[in-house]
C-alpha cells in the first residue's frame, strides 16, 4: 500500500478554512497525500491567498465542488453528494484511492460517508479549546441551574468548568458572548 491520501473536508467558512489548512500542510510534509475540498467560492479565495506559496500547492491538491448557498440545510443536503461524487471519482480515476476523510467536526455527513466507503475517519474541531469545553458542559450548567434552557445565564457569576482552566463569567460564554450558535437552534431548541 502506498502513502495515506486524506481528503479533509472544512465547513464552508472562513474560520474553518485555515485550521484545517495548517493541518493539512503538516500532514502533507509527512509524506501523506492530501486532497483538500472547497465549495468554489471558498477554493477560489483559497488560491488567490496561496498564488505565493509554492510549497501548499505542490504537496496538497486543491479541489472545488459546487457552491451551496449559506443556509446550513444546502450545506447538510447538498454538499455530501457533491463529496461522495467527488470520492468515487477520486477512488475510479487516479490509482491513489482515498485512504482516510478529514472533516471539519460540524459535518458529520462526512464522516457517515466514510463509512459507508468503508473509509477511515477522523473529525477536527476548529473551536477554541474554551469553547469545546463549555459548549460540552452545557448540560451540566443546564442541570445545575447555571444556564436556562434558553441557554441565558440565570444570573451572571463566575463558574470554573475544569480545574485546569480558570474561571470564567456565564456572560462571556460563546453562545451568549458572540450569540453565534444561539441564533442557530443548535443547542437550545
Amino acid at each position: 500500500m502506498g502513502n495515506p491520501h486524506v481528503l479533509v473536508i472544512p465547513y464552508p467558512a472562513q474560520g474553518h478554512v485555515l485550521p484545517l489548512m495548517e493541518l493539512s500542510q503538516c500532514l502533507a510534509k509527512h509524506g501523506i497525500k492530501i486532497t483538500f475540498v472547497n465549495t468554489e467560492f471558498v477554493h477560489k479565495l483559497v488560491v488567490n491567498a496561496l498564488v505565493t506559496e509554492h510549497d501548499v500547492a505542490n504537496s496538497i491538491r486543491l479541489v472545488s465542488i459546487p457552491d451551496v448557498n449559506d443556509q446550513i440545510e444546502e450545506i447538510y443536503l447538498s454538499m455530501p453528494v457533491k463529496v461522495k461524487e467527488l470520492i468515487e471519482q477520486i477512488n475510479a480515476s487516479d490509482g491513489d484511492n482515498v485512504t482516510c476523510v478529514l472533516a471539519d467536526n460540524f459535518l458529520g455527513w462526512a464522516m457517515e460517508i466514510a463509512v459507508d466507503k468503508e473509509i477511515k475517519r477522523a473529525a477536527f474541531s476548529v473551536i477554541a479549546a474554551t469553547a469545546s469545553v463549555s459548549v460540552s458542559s452545557i448540560p451540566k450548567l443546564m442541570e445545575d441551574g447555571i444556564i436556562g434552557y434558553d441557554g441565558n445565564p440565570t444570573k451572571k457569576q463566575m463558574v470554573q468548568l475544569s480545574p485546569f482552566m480558570p474561571p470564567m463569567k456565564t456572560s462571556h460564554f460563546v453562545w451568549v458572548d458572540h450569540g453565534v450558535w444561539k441564533d442557530q437552534n443548535l443547542f437550545f431548541d
